[in-house]
């Protein structure tokens, strides 16, 4: 017989399902205000359908989007307006990035997919002087505090879907069709390493099982 606690999981993630909304959205204005007012350059680092691009391309002049996935780069072309300053090419991170340097780099859950400290690396040599590294990223929850964290996002998790849906029953939007894998390194782990990679790094872990990293290059 299926126990209670587990009855109640189901039911949950097919509540979730039938009201679903994309988490990493969710930070994107955040992104845009720890970005300069505005700037030249930016280079997006998995922009999946493009929205983050789109969003940054209204204080930069110009902006670069890259996705190893061809099909989700061609989704972000036919949705950006050709007066738009954003582009986007098929890349694989951290390897074939185009050449900078760039006033602002973001990376929205794509940096756990990647080689961590080469990735952040080759962001640092990325950017340029007195530029911003913008990171929302997954982490494996370990210690009591991440446990908390993500037990008090689950009623909040189902709020948020009920009111963005308004109660209705949808289907994912584009950007929540891109590939996935679950995080593999705890914050601990990252905070260790990102520091080791970037001294003066600030990480903070947020809601909705993610982190959130800052920095700016000397």
């Amino acid at each position: 017989m299926t126990s209670l606690p587990h009855r109640i999981l189901q039911a949950l993630d097919r509540f979730n399902a039938a009201h679903p909304w994309d988490h990493n959205a969710h930070y994107h204005r955040w992104i845009l205000r720890q970005s300069p007012r505005r700037f030249g350059s930016a280079l997006d680092v998995g922009c999946g359908t493009g929205d983050l691009a789109r969003l940054l391309a209204t204080r930069a002049d110009e902006v670069h989007g890259v996705d190893s996935d061809p099909v989700i780069v061609s989704w972000a072309r036919r949705l950006t307006p050709d007066a738009t300053a954003a582009s986007f090419a098929v890349a694989d991170a951290p390897t074939e990035l185009p050449a900078g340097p760039y006033d602002v780099i973001t990376c929205v859950a794509t940096l756990h997919h990647l080689p961590f400290p080469e990735a952040l690396d080759t962001f640092r040599r990325h950017l340029a002087p007195g530029g911003t590294l913008i990171v929302v990223g997954l982490y494996r929850p370990r210690t009591a505090t991440d446990h908390l964290l993500g037990a008090t996002a689950v009623p909040l998790n189902a709020a948020t879907g009920w009111l963005k849906n308004k109660g209705r029953s949808t289907a994912p939007p584009t950007s929540m069709t891109t590939r996935t894998r679950p995080a593999d390194m705890p914050f601990s782990d990252i905070t260790e390493a990102a520091r080791t990679v970037l001294p003066g790094a600030r990480l903070r872990r947020r809601l909705f099982w993610r982190y959130t990293l800052t920095w700016r290059c000397p």
